[in-house]
């Protein structure tokens, strides 16, 4: 059997008194595609900053590839594969689009190296070489001399998703990317993250409460409530589970079931 990406073991973040994660634990395996939804205030921000390093959990243990990361900075997981974007884009507004992009590479000390053998960077999948391939896989090859501020919203987040690739990631995190777009645009973002899954090979976790759209991609979803985690399993299994339904959104979950039901169909 694989060895899991991720291995989140009974991971607790709190904050004074506020209980924010409560001993969640989800493992990641290869080439998953996982959802994971909740109400606001469920936790799953707060657990997506401990799962990369960006907060260290209060307990609990995170395994990738083997190796015990909780406690250590956000550089450490990112140099063990993980990449992840935020609820707010970050990426530098005076810089033009193709620089953001160069600049994930330096940051990830990924400069191409020629050899006189084997060609460049051996192991690299070709469309995660340079700043252009990337930007072309992104679809952002004709705003690539424009300053990241002068770009549309959904190209800003299409921006730091080929920002989080040029770290050549095993694993990307992907919070909440369909916020602020339209509903074509929430579509064209989920078929481009289905596709960076099945040609690049990634595990891809993404939070979203662009509910309807996430369950149509994903192959598994994790349901956060008060902190704690009470549901993991396929899109059918989750959207019929009763504390679910009672916990989040019963009207829309039921909503969810039918249209879930009639995909398959």
């Amino acid at each position: 059997m694989p060895q899991p990406l991720l291995d989140a073991q009974e991971v607790t973040v709190r904050f004074g008194g506020l209980v924010a994660v409560d001993a969640v634990s989800a493992t990641f395996m290869p080439g998953e595609l996982v959802g994971i939804i909740g109400p606001n205030g469920a936790g799953k921000t707060t657990f997506f900053n401990a799962i990369s390093g960006v907060t260290q959990p209060t307990s609990g243990r995170l395994v990738v590839l083997g190796q015990q990361l909780a406690g250590q900075g956000p550089h450490r997981f990112a140099r063990n594969g993980l990449a992840r974007t935020f609820q707010t884009p970050r990426t530098f507004a005076d810089m033009s689009v193709r620089d953001n992009i160069a600049f994930g590479l330096k940051f990830a000390g990924k400069r191409p190296r020629k050899y006189v053998f084997w060609g460049e960077e051996t192991g690299v999948p070709w469309v995660l070489r340079t700043s252009d391939s990337i930007l072309g896989l992104i679809g952002l090859s004709a705003q690539a001399d424009v300053p990241a501020a002068a770009i549309t919203p959904s190209q800003q987040r299409l921006l730091e998703i080929g920002m989080a690739l040029a770290t050549r990631p095993r694993m990307l995190l992907l919070d909440e990317v369909a916020a602020g777009l339209t509903e074509n645009e929430v579509e064209e973002m989920a078929r481009l993250i289905r596709r960076l899954r099945d040609e690049l090979d990634l595990t891809v976790v993404w939070i979203e409460h662009a509910v309807t759209t996430l369950l149509r991609h994903v192959e598994r979803v994790i349901v956060l409530h008060q902190g704690k985690k009470i549901a993991d399993g396929t899109p059918r299994e989750v959207v019929r589970n009763p504390e679910v339904i009672e916990a989040y959104l019963g009207d829309e979950m039921n909503d969810e079931t039918s249209e879930t039901e009639g995909a398959e169909a």
